[in-house]
């Protein structure tokens, strides 16, 4: 699950100045955070991007908030401000935002078996969505977030983030063992794995485990796989020595290398060509 975002110009946010600090979680959380990202801009301009569909659930902690942020067109929530510290579900269709100002905070790149544990509801709940932490976590998300504001720097507010959701995630919900095996199997799979297969393999049927899925992970198991297939590609296509248009596409799963090029700017609003050409950037480790 490296680079679990696209952002669409990428070339803009890249050239905003701006602290990165990137850290791997404890152990304990293993299967259920991937990465922390920290990053403090000074100054962004009045920006639009879009971000790719997901394959984890961003959990924003901010410190500072930038005074400008809304979803724009063609966005469902267009004209909406984006709350402080959102926390974005599994989504099958980008995310149109603009942004302005300085801020400044963490960024925790979840499993949905950590968010599930995490916020105990129902992800179809955050599916598409961006839902401030506080409206999820309470009077627990703002006391976190004034201990990360009090710690000396980056590594010991990972450390604290460590210990807070480990605690968490200890008496949380679980997923179901064969909703839990579907999603292995799924991710593993880079999104190769048929839907009807999956559900043979558990013993549901197709819709029972599209049901489950929406429930516990945030989308059926078609769309996981879909945008499971469309990170596979971008690591192709970035790669030391990306392979040809046609061979990505079998690689990924893709009936041809059109339907690749139309999945692709579905999910990400540009084509494959426009991406390598840099008008995406990928965020995250």
């Amino acid at each position: 699950m490296a680079g679990w975002s696209l952002v669409v110009p990428g070339r803009d946010v890249a050239r905003t100045p701006a602290e990165r600090v990137f850290g791997l979680p404890d152990p304990r959380l293993a299967d259920h955070v991937l990465t922390y990202t920290a990053h403090d801009y000074r100054w962004m301009d009045p920006t639009s991007w879009r971000m790719a569909p997901l394959g984890v659930v961003v959990v924003s902690v901010e410190l500072e908030a930038p005074p400008v942020r809304r979803s724009t067109a063609p966005d469902p929530a267009a004209g909406r401000d984006v709350p402080t510290s959102p926390v974005l579900g599994l989504r099958d269709r980008p995310w149109t935002v603009e942004q302005a100002g300085p801020s400044r905070g963490i960024t925790i790149a979840m499993t949905p078996v950590g968010a599930y544990a995490l916020f105990g509801l129902p992800l179809r709940e955050l599916a598409n969505a961006a839902i401030g932490l506080d409206d999820l976590l309470g009077a627990q998300a703002r006391l976190l977030t004034e201990r990360i504001a009090e710690a000396p720097d980056w590594p010991a507010r990972f450390r604290l983030l460590d210990d807070h959701l480990a605690a968490r995630v200890r008496h949380g919900l679980v997923l179901t063992r064969q909703v839990h095996g579907a999603w292995q199997r799924l991710t593993a799979s880079a999104g190769r794995v048929r839907v009807d297969a999956l559900a043979d393999e558990v013993g549901w049927t197709r819709h029972h485990l599209a049901a489950r899925f929406r429930e516990q992970i945030g989308l059926p198991p078609k769309a996981v796989a879909r945008v499971a297939r469309l990170h596979h590609a971008v690591s192709l296509l970035t790669g030391a020595s990306p392979p040809a248009w046609a061979d990505v596409a079998q690689a990924c799963g893709y009936a041809d290398q059109s339907h690749l090029n139309r999945d692709f700017r579905a999910l990400t609003g540009c084509t494959p060509t426009e991406f390598l050409a840099g008008r995406a950037t990928r965020v995250g480790r």
